[in-house]
């Protein structure tokens, strides 16, 4: 959320602190602390270089030697519809949300490779958009004209949907892998059903709550107001939750590929605004696993946080980054979402502090999940990356033990 909507409610949140206290919110058992499995499988991740103020032309080069070293679109067929996922989380321009330009070279990859139909879309966040039975309050395409993503999506003659338009009916219910935390299945847009293929599409990016906004975290885009409200209401497995976000059948059967520009790096705060970090050499990062690309960026992440001007270090402290400033927070977001009523039912949200991505319990769940952690293999798609840099994000993205 902005800081000034933040501290306008922080008065109100503060009271509703004491009460929470007093009557000791509902929680669910911690998650269990499972040891980590072991490395598995070699799993590739593709980077091409970017350097800083690299022009359009050279930005889509970038996309599309990451896209085709990543996968050699076997999956696609003449005339198959593909729906590309990006986050939208408010109408902030690129790196608070998705790149414009990234999801314009996919769509001309995707055209020239005889695609019959590309969607772009996506539903945001409860500060911006809200729908419920009664009525729909906000609106994701005025969000995504503002960003610059939709005048990029239709020059590359893609349409652009909006999943909150079609209404609270226009969502089915799928299911996580057995064993979840989730209570009950998750509410999807029913335009999944109408598409062969999904593109997911994120940014490298802060997020308050979450620690992290990159590909895992992408999927609440998908989910409906319901599904968001539990999600949050039942904070003790908020990161878990997040991780088994991913592993519904829909995105196992249909999604092929990740792929984040990452030449603008969101560093502090987040997910609408922060400061914007970019590096000499920038990248894009693509995967067909979405686990192996958020390790990958995660690390850059983390990386590029630190190298960010001593100007804005204190940036880095960012207002609600307490341990109960991120609790009132998220249950400021369950108000929003459900009201007063499962606001006082929530349980806390644990901070999720970060030092490496071996601290990021999104990931942790996500290996446990598939029963190992991905071995990477890091490829240059491109000539401009670094030697050096590939060789740090290897150790970076390598378990010590």
């Amino acid at each position: 959320m902005e800081r000034r909507v933040f501290l306008k409610v922080l008065v109100q949140l503060t009271a509703m602190a004491v009460c929470f206290r007093k009557m000791g919110a509902v929680a669910s058992p911690f998650p269990s602390q499972v040891p980590l499995p072991k490395l598995g499988r070699p799993t590739p991740v593709f980077l091409a270089g970017l350097k800083r103020g690299a022009s359009l032309q050279t930005v889509k080069s970038a996309v599309r030697a990451a896209a085709e070293a990543a996968t050699d679109f076997s999956w696609l067929s003449a005339g198959d519809t593909v729906f590309i996922k990006p986050a939208l989380n408010s109408g902030n321009p690129y790196p608070a949300t998705t790149s414009g330009d990234a999801v314009a070279a996919v769509i001309a990859i995707l055209k020239e490779k005889g695609t019959k139909r590309v969607i772009v879309g996506d539903m945001c966040g409860i500060e911006h958009v809200k729908l419920s039975p009664e009525g729909l309050s906000g609106s994701s395409r005025r969000l995504m004209e503002s960003s610059g993503m939709a005048r990029a999506a239709q020059a590359a003659g893609a349409e652009i949907h909006f999943f909150e338009e079609s209404g609270w009916d226009a969502f089915y219910e799928d299911f996580p892998s057995e064993g979840s935390h989730w209570k009950r299945g998750l509410m999807m847009p029913n335009i999944l059903k109408e598409v062969d293929h999904i593109i997911l599409m994120p940014r490298c990016a802060r997020h308050p709550l979450a620690g992290s906004s990159l590909g895992l975290k992408a999927a609440v885009g998908y989910w409906r107001t319901d599904t968001r409200l539990e999600y949050h209401k039942d904070a003790s497995s908020f990161q878990e939750k997040t991780a088994e976000g991913n592993t519904v059948e829909t995105l196992a059967k249909k999604q092929r590929l990740v792929l984040s520009a990452a030449d603008k790096i969101l560093t502090t705060y987040g997910p609408d605004k922060g400061f914007v970090f970019q590096p000499e050499i920038g990248m894009v990062i693509a995967s067909e696993s979405v686990v192996a690309h958020d390790m990958v960026s995660l690390a850059w992440l983390l990386e590029n946080r630190q190298s960010i001007p001593s100007s804005e270090k204190e940036g880095m402290k960012d207002p609600n980054s307490s341990q109960w400033m991120v609790s009132i927070a998220n249950r400021y977001v369950v108000t929003r979402l459900g009201g007063l009523g499962q606001a006082f039912q929530s349980e806390k949200l644990t901070r999720n502090d970060m030092d490496t991505i071996w601290d990021d319990r999104v990931l942790n769940h996500a290996y446990r999940l598939s029963g190992e952690i991905p071995t990477i293999v890091l490829e240059a798609a491109n000539d401009v990356l670094p030697l050096d840099l590939k060789k740090r994000l290897s150790e970076l993205t390598t378990p010590s033990v």
